[in-house]
């Protein structure tokens, strides 16, 4: 169990009348508008325990949003993970059995090798073989502000500046245990036009997490111009987002053994001012910070060894 300090303000909700959709995979609903443009897809519940994107998929079906051009799809991925969710144990709920957000391989989807994730990924990849834009909306263990995450290419760079928001960006290259969603197939083709950004709305349970998420997918249909610009202010209150800053994740610290663990309580987006600084042990070997103004990004809880302790980077 990992020990939840943050208050749960945040409700799973019911989300059992969107399960029959229209799509032929549970939970998953497409509205086409009948007019040319693209397929847009919003996904929430990659994670089992990341509730703020229910919050934002719920607050688009309540206010009965509708492409003005185009596909607009809304799905819950790892719904069975979801279930699971207690408030006793909050952290419990994140996946069945396996990161349902490191198996997006090719030859993880095409495999032998089973999993209720596994399971559900390929029930949805022909679902996802068919979008052009995809935003999926997470949170992380830590009360630190909201990141958007477009990937290395210059397009997801390009998308990322032109939703403009959250505040922080950052360019990261993924994680050594798989392949996250975002970086699928098409999304992760220089030469295609298809695109995803993550976003990492804030802590687990913040009621402003929820917030990021409605924001951050309302940004994204009037970006691809799914909405006009009545729709955006009808679902928005007049919103002012601070300017972006772009930060490029240098180095991912992937743990190697059972005895991993930082030297402080670090919470993520600490700058440590002095290359050569120790900021974790992993057995015997020491973790150090491989340049000045190193930005600590997004460190785990989960200190087991092949998974990502913490991402390390630069203002760029």
């Amino acid at each position: 169990m990992i020990e939840n300090t943050y208050p749960i303000e945040l409700k799973p909700l019911d989300i059992s009348a969107y399960r029959r959709g229209n799509t032929g995979v549970d939970y998953f609903t497409t509205f086409d508008s009948g007019r040319p443009g693209p397929h847009v897809m919003i996904n929430a519940l990659t994670h089992g325990n990341e509730l703020c994107g229910v919050h934002a998929l719920d607050f688009l079906f309540r206010k009965e949003v509708r492409p003005a051009l185009g596909k607009l799809t809304l799905g819950f991925s790892n719904v069975e993970a979801y279930t699971r969710f207690e408030a006793r144990d909050p952290n419990a709920s994140r996946y069945v059995d396996e990161d349902f957000n490191r198996i997006w391989d090719l030859d993880k989807l095409e495999g032998d090798s089973d999993s209720k994730e596994k399971r559900r990924a390929r029930e949805m990849r022909p679902l996802v073989d068919g979008v052009d834009y995809l935003l999926d909306i997470h949170s992380m263990l830590h009360d630190t502000p909201a990141l958007l995450l477009p990937g290395r290419l210059e397009k997801g760079k390009a998308l990322a500046r032109g939703i403009g928001t959250p505040a922080y960006v950052v360019i990261d290259q993924g994680h050594a245990s798989g392949r996250r969603l975002r970086d699928y197939g098409a999304f992760a083709d220089p030469a295609r036009r298809q695109n995803a950004l993550l976003v990492e709305c804030g802590q687990h349970w913040s009621r402003r997490s929820a917030q990021v998420a409605i924001e951050t997918a309302v940004e994204f249909l009037f970006f691809f111009k799914l909405l006009d610009a009545d729709a955006r202010a009808g679902l928005l209150p007049e919103v002012h987002y601070p300017e972006q800053k772009f930060i490029e994740i240098t180095d991912a610290v992937t743990i190697t053994t059972n005895e991993f663990s930082f030297v402080e309580a670090y919470r993520g987006m600490e700058v440590i001012p002095t290359a050569g600084t120790v900021i974790a042990r992993d057995g015997e070997l020491r973790i150090t910070t491989p340049y000045d103004d190193c930005i600590l990004i997004m460190p785990s809880k989960r200190l087991q060894p092949g998974l990502t302790a913490v991402r390390l980077g630069r203002s760029c």
